[in-house]
């Protein structure tokens, strides 16, 4: 294993160093248009499109881009390990959210798939038809008793809930092939993604959808890393719970919380009330210097291959946002300064 994550980290590294973070992050600055941005990212093959049909068009080359990466990486190993093959597959419980999601409003057009080869097993050829595009796959016996009610105007909260459920126990699984010395790694990794999966999921459910205390905690993934690590014995929905009690509109009341250092600051002689967008970015910015660090730390390491993943991941939704906010009229620097990603 550690001669085939050997070579998977050359070519990782390879990529990461061409990528649009550490040092390359700064590229992205000072960027005014979209055609900037297309030049910057695809210097050979950009597009001469109007704003909104390139917005469009861009999004689905960077994340072509992101897969193509990630796959020709773990594509290096002769048999994958599971967790990075895990990792993979949560594309594909994203692909099946967003078309979950387009049944429930009634639209018969495919959304945007991301395609993960060999790796993916839903037949999205067969949308809208739940029954077919999951037949003999591990979502078809998941999802038995939901699939009848997946219909225009469901609430999906419950159905999307049980995926990510499935998708992180299949993450926390695939922990027990890792080498012993970069397991805790990884599994602080994962404890704190979940941790922060489920705090940022209850102050949205409670700031835009009103959902009491009772209703958010029906959403939260109640799981644990037995074994591993000091979480061992800790509930990742532990933070969330108490999250789900404080108030929103007094900051005092969240001081000494776990991740209270995510929180939007309280500025003197203004009313404080809590962002949930500025949470997440926030955790997302922390997640994504801590991916940073695995990947250098532990070189020829499955765990650096899984940061690695992960780090395309940030650098998609990173360069998807500066996108979406020039397609508004905004400049890079202030996507940058919303996303703290300076």
């Amino acid at each position: 294993m550690r001669s085939d994550s050997g070579y998977a980290y050359a070519k990782a590294g390879w990529i990461i160093g061409k990528s649009f973070l550490g040092k390359r992050l700064a590229s992205l600055n000072g960027i005014h248009t979209l055609n900037e941005l297309d030049k910057l990212i695809f210097p050979e093959t950009h597009r001469e499109l109007p704003g909104r049909e390139l917005l469009i068009d861009l999004e689905k080359r960077i994340a072509a881009r992101a897969i193509r990466q990630i796959l020709s990486v773990v594509n290096s190993y002769p048999e994958p390990p599971k967790i990075l093959v895990r990792l993979l597959k949560g594309i594909e419980y994203e692909n099946l959210k967003e078309c979950l999601s387009s049944i429930a409003v009634g639209k018969q057009d495919l959304p945007k798939i991301n395609n993960i080869g060999r790796f993916g097993s839903i037949r999205f050829d067969a949308y809208p038809d739940i029954h077919v595009m999951l037949r003999k796959t591990e979502f078809e016996h998941l999802l038995l008793h939901e699939m009848e009610s997946v219909k225009p105007g469901v609430d999906l909260t419950h159905i999307e809930t049980k995926l990510d459920y499935r998708y992180y126990q299949g993450l926390i699984d695939g922990l027990s092939q890792l080498d012993s010395e970069e397991i805790e790694a990884a599994a602080r990794l994962l404890a704190d993604e979940i941790s922060l999966r489920n705090c940022a999921w209850v102050l949205r459910l409670r700031t835009y959808y009103k959902k009491s205390e009772k209703e958010v905690q029906e959403y939260l993934l109640n799981l644990r890393l037995q074994g591993y690590y000091h979480y061992k014995k800790a509930e990742l929905a532990a933070e969330a719970k108490m999250a789900s009690n404080f108030s929103l509109d007094t900051r005092q009341e969240w001081r000494g919380w776990r991740w209270e250092r995510f929180l939007n600051r309280e500025d003197s002689g203004e009313h404080w009330f809590l962002d949930p967008r500025h949470f997440q970015n926030a955790a997302s910015n922390y997640l994504y210097h801590l991916c940073f660090r695995n990947f250098h730390s532990l070189p020829m390491s499955v765990c650096a291959i899984y940061s690695f993943i992960k780090l395309i991941q940030f650098e998609e939704d990173l360069l998807t946002s500066v996108a979406e906010g020039l397609s508004l009229g905004m400049e890079s620097s202030h996507v940058f300064k919303i996303l703290e990603a300076t």
